[in-house]
């Protein structure tokens, strides 16, 4: 079970683009992808065959999980997420700050 999952609301805490919040696009082992946040610029060459025009083409670049937090709605910041197994045996995310479930 990871800590920061798809469509999770998380805040950037380094980097360029630190203070910017947004949704994870996807996790790729200690990456993450979050949408409009860490753009970069790649320039494509067309290739007809496959029906792509070229130019440049602004796309999200990975983040390193570590520069990224959870975004507690409570807070109105970012948290530290920690797991907590319920007494049916399920295990939820919970910030550790106040306990909170973030599911």
């Amino acid at each position: 079970m990871r800590k920061i999952r798809k469509d999770d609301d998380v805040i950037i805490v380094a980097g360029k683009d630190k203070g910017k919040r947004g949704n994870v696009l996807s996790v790729a082992g200690d990456r993450v992808y979050v949408q409009g946040i860490n753009l970069v610029k790649r320039h494509t060459k067309p290739n007809p065959n496959m029906g792509v025009a070229g130019g440049i083409v602004e796309k999200e670049a990975s983040l390193h999980i570590s520069n990224v937090m959870i975004y507690n709605s409570k807070a109105g910041k970012g948290g530290r997420v920690g797991f907590e197994v319920k007494s049916d045996g399920s295990k939820v995310r919970v910030f550790k700050s106040d306990g909170s479930t973030v599911d």
